[in-house]
């Protein structure tokens, strides 16, 4: 049954009344005309919408899953960061904090997403690099000092190690006296893109999918407030993946992971509600924006049709982007600045929740404080001054756009369809299908770069000479050696034989089908027990995964 823009607005109101109370603030353009939320093909004297695209708000959420979007609450702006020590990724928080950035996103080093601790041998020249280390709840403690977490949320970009890193923020909050149920952020979590594109993987696909269902398990009794995880297509549209292939592949996880959780004796609309996406922004505007809305589409029609969801917020696909890291480039460094304002700018266009925006120096370093404030300034422009929350969804109804967006949602079943044939996912991963996918779209975009085909200003095209940035921010050398001093200080002093009972209970747990390993993993993060001890004992247990000749 088609619905009228007035019975829209109608309904509208009424839920904004309830939310907001009754202060209305207008919305104008600088010549003073009046804006409603969303425009329809009724504002032409047509007919109401296709139910294809409906209302913002309403199912298929075509148009974005709030029903006034950036009018009630500007999307949350989270500008990753971390590097050096956890003492030192504090103050960067602090200081993007008090510029006016709204949530944290935690980068972690690469010893930390793969599970090694600062003074294992093979974490050597690769602590603090790119990302803070964090061994143990004592660093956790050090990274949020001075920060209230039950009134920040925060994003912790972390894979193979996500249980145990949210054990360590879960009892960093506990010290704080904040209990896990008033806890907010994100959890990535997403371990088979890992498989595919990145490679900090740990433990093999199967056993890792359990810790993966095991953080649903707990969070939904324990975190509720908590984003069990953030399934990413940006990393491999950051290898090479096409627009297509980013939301097929993603999707291809997610239904994994629901299947996974439900085959666990999770009900669906127990945890589809906390499932979040992260994608990326890339440079060509008008497919972005035109994915995002065929994302949304899709994935309500996923979780509604093959998986029975019932509850509204089981089918809306709220989403992180940051903007295109493969797209920033050491020549001319400043052009990064436009391509990274673009790609937020479709971003927003396409209705996101939350927003990074990349800084000018990232294909040359860490970014330093200077860049970073002025990619939240991008954020705060963008929100502020550009008029482009004013209005949801103010693409939509475009021939171009609406065009794309049916094209790209039928590409993306296509290859839904091809995965499902396949025995899913993780079939599809130990067969190195999306491997091979994602490498051929990477060879032919190189190849176009290369043959002049597509143009990259300041690489193949409009190329001069320019000084290099002279302010680059360096990692001291020192501050891994202060890093491994503390850690070796720290298991001096706590109590070794207890950490010893409790990795031991871990270990049972792991062995065992039915344990849940996030509850022994908490009491080895309370006793003090390492990342790496606590990564060994899992080793053990699962094996580690090799990549196959396929891969």
């Amino acid at each position: 049954m088609s619905t009228s823009k007035q019975e829209w607005q109608d309904a509208t109101l009424s839920r904004v009344t309830q939310r907001f109370g009754e202060r209305r603030e207008a919305f104008q353009t600088d010549s003073g005309l009046n804006l409603d939320t969303v425009y329809t093909p009724e504002d032409d004297g047509k007919a109401t919408y296709h139910e294809s695209i409906g209302y913002p708000g309403e199912f298929p959420y075509t148009r974005g899953v709030q029903p006034n979007m950036y009018r009630g609450r500007v999307w949350t702006m989270r500008q990753y960061a971390g590097y050096a020590t956890a003492a030192a990724t504090n103050e960067r928080y602090r200081y993007l904090l008090e510029n006016g950035q709204t949530g944290l996103s935690v980068a972690f080093d690469l010893p930390t997403q793969i599970g090694y601790d600062s003074d294992h041998s093979l974490a050597e020249g690769e602590v603090g690099k790119v990302g803070v280390p964090i061994c143990s709840l004592a660093d956790m403690e050090t990274l949020f000092d001075g920060i209230p977490l039950d009134r920040v949320s925060t994003s912790m970009t972390i894979n193979a190690t996500a249980a145990v890193l949210l054990c360590l923020y879960i009892a960093a909050g506990k010290k704080q006296g904040v209990e896990p149920a008033q806890l907010s952020g994100t959890l990535q979590n997403d371990i088979l893109k890992e498989y595919i594109a990145r490679g900090t993987y740990a433990y093999p696909p199967r056993p890792s999918m359990r810790l993966v269902v095991d953080v649903f398990k707990y969070c939904a009794e324990n975190v509720p407030r908590w984003n069990t995880i953030s399934i990413s297509g940006y990393h491999m549209r950051e290898a090479g993946a096409t627009a297509t292939q980013e939301l097929a592949f993603t999707f291809a996880n997610a239904i994994a992971y629901v299947e996974a959780a439900v085959a666990g004796g999770l009900p669906v609309d127990d945890f589809a509600p906390r499932l979040s996406f992260f994608f990326v922004a890339q440079n060509n505007l008008f497919e972005e924006v035109a994915k995002f809305r065929a994302a949304r589409r899709l994935w309500a029609r996923i979780m509604r049709d093959r998986f029975g969801a019932t509850n509204p917020r089981s089918m809306m696909l709220r989403f992180h982007t940051q903007t295109a890291g493969v797209t920033l480039t050491a020549q001319q460094p400043d052009n990064n600045v436009i391509r990274s304002t673009v790609q937020a700018l479709a971003a927003v266009l396409g209705g996101t929740q939350s927003l990074h925006v990349n800084s000018r120096d990232e294909a040359l370093s860490l970014p330093t404080e200077e860049s970073a404030q002025l990619s939240l300034r991008t954020q705060q422009i963008l929100a502020h001054e550009s008029g482009a929350g004013d209005v949801v969804d103010p693409l939509g109804g475009s021939w171009y756009v609406e065009n794309l967006t049916d094209r790209l949602e039928a590409g993306v079943v296509e290859y839904i369809e091809r995965i499902d044939r396949m025995g899913g996912a993780v079939a599809a991963i130990e067969d190195g299908f999306q491997v091979r996918e994602i490498g051929e779209a990477a060879f032919a975009h190189q190849r176009s770069v290369d043959d002049g085909e597509r143009v990259v200003v300041g690489v193949n095209q409009y190329v001069t000479d320019t000084p290099p940035i002279s302010d680059l921010l360096r990692v001291d050398a020192a501050a891994a050696a202060e890093q491994v001093e503390r850690l070796q200080g720290l298991r001096r002093e706590r109590d070794n034989m207890a950490v010893q009972i409790s990795l031991a209970r871990l270990a049972d747990a792991a062995r065992s089908e039915d344990a849940n390993t996030i509850l022994p993993m908490m009491e080895c993060v309370e006793k003090y027990a390492t990342l790496g001890e606590i990564c060994d004992v899992l080793r053990q247990v699962f094996g580690e995964y090799e990549s196959s000749a396929g891969l």
